[in-house]
């Protein structure tokens, strides 16, 4: 194909579009697919594979012939096992007709609630540190995102007296997170009933991202939408990426009101229409019969976890303790470098791949994002690769001090 000169392709993208920055964890994952004999910490997946009766029942789904279309809410028989999950995990009751969709991943959920539910104008409540796709999401939908910083000093919690700086007469969603991509903290259950009694006040709808829920190493999971008066005004997002170790089949799903499922809907069955039948087998599979492989995963994720805390600590580095997920967000700031300075160093000097934390917002300055989904072996060789690099730091620093 020939590019005429002088065509100036620019002036034809969406200004809202062209502004977008590019997604930060991504810019590391293309330096690490470039980098011979890198350990990556950076890509948030679970380095199992999925289990294999869960793949299993993919195969037969095909060699049954199951290569067709579904309805746009997706299979019933998933939308049940859904519904039953969830009265099961949380108390919670939906109606899998009406009030349960199954959507192309988590992303897609949080993607079709903000576009469903914003008007031009409306702002959009979210806690900072936060996943890399709920600013530039509500940008496209129109919105104006609103980032309520967390620090780590109160353990990265999102509190009511602090979310209620925030809340102005245009503030119409607040999205959570918890347990929460970076940090890995959870919400104590005083603060969700305190945001719950906020949310009442001020008429408010909640985005409740919980595609890390069963990751909890504090105790069992607890929905936002199960506290009383929530279920209504709470659109409940999760799926099968990170628990079942799913990632790659992109099975997600919505749990709430009918009236806005209805409205997700319609933007649903025009841009995707339906999940993959494969992977909704699949992931009804996972509900009926993964339950052990869920609780198998978290135990090794535990392990990693409270060697990685350990080894950032033992190093010199401050880290809160992650309740959940599968993320460690040290400080980096005794080394007297900004987190982009930080790990691409790292990654030069010592082929570990780490996240800055302004990936994740401004507030991340000072952090890196460690993900501990790889093995135990991977995880000791790079905290020893880490441990030489901030020691090298560290003495640089003291040096340059003592000749200041």
């Amino acid at each position: 194909m020939t590019i005429t000169c002088g065509f100036d392709a620019q002036r034809y993208i969406n200004p809202v579009v062209k502004n977008l920055p590019p997604s930060g964890i991504r810019r590391f994952f293309d330096l690490v697919a470039n980098t011979p004999g890198v350990i990556s910490l950076g890509v948030g997946e679970p380095d199992f594979v999925t289990p294999w009766h869960i793949r299993e029942a993919c195969v037969r789904s095909l060699e049954r012939g199951y290569t067709m279309y579904t309805s746009n809410y997706g299979l019933p028989e998933l939308r049940r096992a859904i519904a039953d999950y969830l009265e099961e995990r949380f108390a919670l009751n939906y109606d899998p007709q009406k009030q349960i969709m199954v959507t192309i991943g988590a992303s897609e959920a949080v993607d079709l609630a903000l576009r469903a539910l914003i008007s031009p104008g409306d702002e959009v409540l979210i806690p900072e540190p936060c996943y890399v796709s709920y600013k530039p999401i509500t940008h496209m939908a129109g919105g104006i995102p609103v980032t309520v910083p967390t620090t780590m000093k109160d353990e990265f919690q999102l509190t009511a007296s602090l979310l209620e700086k925030y809340i102005t007469p245009r503030t119409k969603i607040l999205i959570l997170c918890f347990p929460n991509n970076p940090t890995g903290a959870v919400l104590k259950d005083c603060e969700m009933e305190a945001i719950a009694a906020l949310v009442k006040k001020y008429n408010l709808l909640v985005i409740s991202d919980e595609i890390y829920a069963e990751l909890r190493y504090d105790g069992p999971p607890r929905s936002f939408a199960a506290i009383p008066g929530m279920q209504e005004r709470t659109i409940l997002v999760s799926g099968f990426s990170k628990a079942f170790a799913m990632t790659g089949w992109r099975v997600g799903y919505i749990a709430a009101h009918p009236d806005f499922l209805a409205a997700m809907v319609k933007i649903h069955q025009y841009t995707i229409l339906c999940a993959p039948v494969m992977g909704q087998m699949a992931a009804l599979e996972a509900l009926r019969n993964g339950r052990q492989d869920v609780e198998r995963m978290v135990a090794e994720y535990d392990r990693r976890r409270r060697l990685v805390v350990s080894r950032l600590r033992e190093m010199g580095l401050e880290c809160f303790e992650p309740r959940g997920a599968f993320y460690v967000f040290p400080s980096i700031k005794v080394t007297g470098m900004t987190s982009t300075e930080f790990a691409e160093a790292l990654l030069k000097e010592e082929k570990v791949a780490v996240v800055p934390g302004t990936a994740f917002g401004n507030g991340g300055e000072g952090f890196i994002r460690c993900s501990y989904a790889t093995s135990l072996a991977e995880l000791t060789e790079a905290m020893n690769r880490m441990e030489r690099f901030v020691a090298r730091r560290l003495a640089f620093k003291d040096r340059a001090v003592a000749h200041a």
